[in-house]
């Protein structure tokens, strides 16, 4: 298979593993009804109840997959061109628990607040606080900001440990529930925030992408291109900050997608920012959407989607770490 009839493959992947996806489930609803569904000419004593479970059910629940998949794999695709690390993801730096606790304090403390809002603020500080302690070390390693990452990443998820330990019974369930990460209770206004809060941060990700080739080259390289470093860091960085926020508020912490989808893709396309962002955003959409149907259908009750993500990730890092254990602890 050529390079471009593998990109082809990885551009349509969403929609082949979505459409699947509408017909798979508990109640076993045939291919051909779904598509009378989404065409409109169902009709009959069960069709409002087909209709509801595709139209109400299934369908907003896989376009959140997708969009939210979609989301975390260009952040990660993004963080790790600016660090120059394919060990980094927004899972891995910290940003997820920096969001998950502001999302656990509006939760539990400050209901009357958007919960987005404090996830970005979350998530934004950590990511901070991993790039200024890597930087205390000197030029920026990639084992000096994993330990960042993982530092910040503890601290947070303490904090996080601490807020469930302070709110109410009735606020407590509803944090644990959602940090373990799931798309069982999306719904329409759940897809709208997605899609609007992920769309403004993934479109200076798109309309940059060229730039993130010259910031992965490094500081002088970039320098030498004409790149403003600062103010190009830092719109990277907060889109993809601002991205991974949107999505850990609406389906909890998923991790490893960002770490995985971008390396897998870029076996396919190169480090070529201009083909990587694209791709990695519709390889993140397909197997975001492919890990909820295994947790929707594995077993006769919804398993957290993060569950999922975590047992194929770890050891996808593991595999990582090998390939690139004599330059990690070079720096």
């Amino acid at each position: 298979m050529t390079k471009s009839s593998k990109s082809t493959l990885i551009y349509l992947s969403p929609l082949i593993v979505g459409g699947i996806a509408l017909f798979m489930g508990a109640y076993a609803i045939a291919p051909s009804d779904v598509l009378r569904i989404l065409t409109g000419q169902l009709a009959g004593e069960e069709a409002e109840t087909l209709k509801a479970i595709v139209l109400s059910i299934r369908l907003p629940r896989i376009l959140l997959a997708g969009i939210v998949g979609l989301g975390l794999s260009v952040s990660g695709a993004t963080l790790q061109g600016i660090f120059r690390n394919p060990l980094v993801d927004p899972y891995i730096l910290g940003i997820s628990s920096g969001a998950a606790l502001g999302c656990a304090v509006t939760i539990g403390f400050l209901p009357w607040l958007p919960v987005q809002v404090m996830a970005f603020a979350g998530g934004l500080l950590a990511v901070s606080l991993a790039f200024a302690m890597a930087r205390t070390q000197g030029e920026i390693t990639r084992l000096a900001l994993i330990l960042s990452g993982v530092i910040v990443s503890s601290f947070f998820t303490a904090l996080v440990s601490a807020v469930k330990f302070l709110v109410d019974p009735h606020a407590l369930q509803n944090i644990v529930y959602w940090l373990m990460g799931s798309f069982a209770l999306a719904d329409w206004q759940m897809v709208t925030i997605a899609a609007i809060g992920i769309g403004l941060g993934a479109i200076p990700l798109v309309a940059m992408r060229w730039r993130l080739n010259a910031l992965s080259m490094g500081e002088e390289e970039a320098r030498l291109l004409g790149v403003n470093l600062r103010r190009e860091r830092f719109i990277f960085i907060a889109s993809a900050t601002l991205i991974a926020a949107i999505a850990v508020s609406v389906s909890g912490i998923i991790g490893w997608i960002g770490l995985m989808v971008p390396h897998l893709v870029r076996m396919v396309s190169g480090p070529n920012h201009k083909s990587l962002i694209p791709l990695s955003m519709a390889g993140g959409a397909a197997v975001m959407i492919l890990s909820d149907t295994i947790a929707r259908d594995l077993t006769a009750f919804d398993l957290p989607v993060g569950i999922i993500t975590a047992v194929i990730g770890a050891p996808f890092f593991f595999y990582l770490m090998k390939r690139q254990s004599s330059q990690l602890w070079r720096g």
